[in-house]
C-alpha cells in the first residue's frame, strides 16, 4: 500500500470517532438535561399533590368541626326542648294533683259532715207542734214563727214529704235539687245560713221565706205542686 494513502485514512478514521464523540456528548448532555427537567417537574407534582392534599384535610377538618357545632346546637334545641315539655308536663300534674287533693278534702268534710248528723235545733217549740217530730217539728215551730197560722202546716207537711220526705241531706244529682225544700240549686240556702247542707232549720228557713216570697202561703205552694208536680 501506498504510504500518503494509509495516513490519509488514518486522519479520516480519527476524524470520524471524534465527530462520533462529540455527538455522542452533545447527545448525553442532552439527556442528562432532560432528566434535570423531569426530575424538576415530577418534585413540583409531588409537591402539589401533597399542597392539594392538604388543603383537602383541612377542609374536611372545617367540615367535621361544622357538623359537630351543627349537631352540639341540635342536641341543645332538643334537650331544651325536652326541658321545656318537662316543666309544662309537671305544672299540669301539679295542677292536676292539687285539684284532687282539694277535692277530695271537700268530699272528706262532707261525709264527715253528714257522718255527724244534722246540726241540732236550739230554738223553742211550742206546745202546739208537739206531736210532730225531728225536721217535722222543727218545720212546724218556724212556719209558726214566721207568721203562719197552724192551719198552713198539713200543707207545709204535704209538700215538704213530697219533695225529700223532710230529709236534709235528700239530694237530686240529675238536676242539683238539695235539702228539706229542693233548692236548686243547693247553694240558694246559703243566703239563710252557712250551714245549709247539714242544719234542717236553716233548709227549712230558706224553703218559707221561697214559699211566701212565691206563692203568699205554704197551702198555695201546695195547691201549685199538686196541679203542675213542683213548686
Amino acid at each position: 500500500m501506498n504510504r500518503p494513502w494509509s495516513r490519509i485514512g488514518v486522519r479520516s478514521a480519527s476524524l470520524a470517532l471524534l465527530l462520533a464523540g462529540v455527538a455522542g456528548g452533545v447527545y448525553l448532555g442532552k439527556g442528562h438535561e432532560a432528566q434535570q427537567f423531569s426530575a424538576h417537574d415530577a418534585a413540583l407534582e409531588v409537591a402539589q399533590v401533597d399542597a392539594d392534599d392538604m388543603q383537602l384535610l383541612k377542609l374536611r377538618q372545617r367540615e367535621h368541626v361544622a357538623a359537630r357545632a351543627y349537631q352540639r346546637q341540635a342536641e341543645g334545641d332538643a334537650a331544651e326542648k325536652a326541658a321545656a315539655e318537662a316543666r309544662t308536663a309537671a305544672t299540669k300534674a301539679h295542677t292536676l294533683n292539687t285539684k284532687m287533693v282539694e277535692a277530695k278534702k271537700a268530699e272528706e268534710a262532707r261525709k264527715k259532715a253528714e257522718a255527724g248528723g244534722p246540726v241540732a235545733y236550739a230554738g223553742p217549740i211550742p206546745a202546739s207542734c208537739n206531736e210532730y217530730s225531728g225536721s217535722r217539728q222543727i218545720g212546724c215551730a218556724l212556719m209558726l214563727d214566721s207568721g203562719f197560722g197552724l192551719d198552713q202546716f198539713p200543707c207545709l207537711d204535704k209538700l215538704f214529704k213530697k219533695e225529700s220526705g223532710w230529709n236534709y241531706r235528700a239530694e237530686n244529682r240529675s238536676s242539683g235539687a238539695y235539702g228539706i225544700p229542693q233548692a236548686l240549686p243547693g247553694k240558694k240556702m246559703a243566703s239563710a245560713g252557712a250551714d245549709w247542707k247539714t242544719n234542717p232549720a236553716t233548709q227549712i228557713k230558706w224553703g218559707l221565706g221561697y214559699i211566701e216570697g212565691r206563692y203568699d202561703t205554704p197551702c198555695k205552694a201546695w195547691a201549685h205542686s199538686e196541679s203542675v208536680g213542683s213548686y
